[in-house]
């Protein structure tokens, strides 16, 4: 371990900017436009909804206090399913109401939280798209860094008829596509992903409970989301959206331009802040997961040593002081600290 200390040399290390002032301006001048309050949930491109993500909500949330209307921004590229779920039971416990507004991207899991909006409003650059699970095991195959892969359902099953239209094509008797297959997925990985899949329509469908009583409609729209598509990114555009079903509409140009604006923000305060102290070590910040209303902002920043490991070929984090933070306006003053989520 001795040669994995950082070195004893100055260098500042660079710290991601915290706009708070700016982006709840922007804030501001929505829920005015709104009608009502607005709840923003950014994610980086290494942040995702993740199982903290609910108590973050939930300190915004009790500042924020019940509405008829709620309005929640999403711009997300996804996460867990199961957190989805979780966030719109919280929200829906502060509203009777819940609009999902989606100016961007608003995929996978992000894409089940907007499933459990009462309406949905997409800017012209914005998308769905299928939420078919894709499973990170700890017995998948790794890749060429020596890192864990995704296995999603809809690979496997392409691979097995891909295989037996292939053996069906010959004379020979069929060999067991199985039988190779395991070679290169561990058969427990492939049960955990047909399991994952379950829970996937499952969690489509009570999302969907919440504001469509028809069960057969809310059945369609669950199976059409997970078996439909060719691509589990595949984006699902307005037109694409109401025609499997959901409640989505245009959204008004004036609140799509504040929208980005207030994206251009966070995308600011997300940038990736690395110091390089040399070829194998480095510190990094960077915020990475966004919750923020009214008064309130709170915030997952990654706060990082990194030692590159030569011999296994990847980086390892030393000195980790990742966390949530939070800022809120108090009267006239602005409270800054952590927001400790176990």
């Amino acid at each position: 371990m001795k040669n994995e200390q950082l070195p004893a040399i100055e260098i500042k290390v660079k710290q991601p900017p915290v706009l708070f002032s700016q982006t709840q301006a922007l804030i501001a001048r929505l829920s005015a436009r709104l009608g009502g309050p607005l709840v923003a949930y950014w994610n980086g491109s290494r942040g995702s909804v993740c199982h903290s993500d609910v108590l973050a909500l939930y300190h915004v949330l009790e500042r924020l206090g019940q509405h008829e209307t709620i309005h929640l921004f999403v711009k997300s590229d996804g996460g867990s399913g199961q957190v989805s779920l979780r966030l719109v039971n919280l929200l829906r416990q502060h509203c009777r109401r819940l609009v999902a507004l989606v100016p961007l991207e608003c995929a996978s899991a992000a894409t089940m939280i907007a499933l459990g909006a009462d309406g949905i409003q997409m800017g012209p650059t914005a998308y769905l798209t299928a939420v078919d699970t894709s499973l990170n095991h700890a017995l998948s195959p790794v890749d060429r860094d020596n890192d864990r892969v995704s296995v999603s359902l809809n690979e496997l099953q392409r691979v097995i008829k891909l295989w037996r239209d292939q053996q069906g094509q010959g004379n020979a008797e069929p060999e067991n596509a199985y039988k190779s297959l395991f070679q290169y997925v561990h058969p427990l990985v492939i049960g955990a992903v047909d399991r994952a899949e379950s829970l996937s329509i499952m969690l489509c469908r009570e999302l969907l409970a919440y504001h469509i009583a028809d069960a057969a409609k809310a059945e369609a729209i669950s199976t059409a989301l997970n078996g439909k598509y060719p691509s589990h990114s595949y984006p699902i555009l307005l037109d694409e959206a109401v025609k499997i079903g959901l409640h989505a509409e245009r959204m008004p140009a004036d609140v799509n331009a504040l929208l980005l604006q207030l994206n251009a923000c966070y995308s600011e305060m997300g940038q990736k802040a690395t110091t390089d102290f040399d070829e194998v070590h480095a510190h990094s910040n960077e915020i990475v997961n966004i919750w923020e209303s009214a008064d309130a902002q709170v915030y997952y920043q990654q706060d990082k040593d990194w030692f590159y490991r030569a011999e296994e070929r990847r980086w390892i984090t030393l000195n980790d002081n990742s966390g949530w933070r939070r800022i809120e306006r108090v009267g006239k003053r602005i409270k800054r600290g952590p927001l400790h989520v176990a």
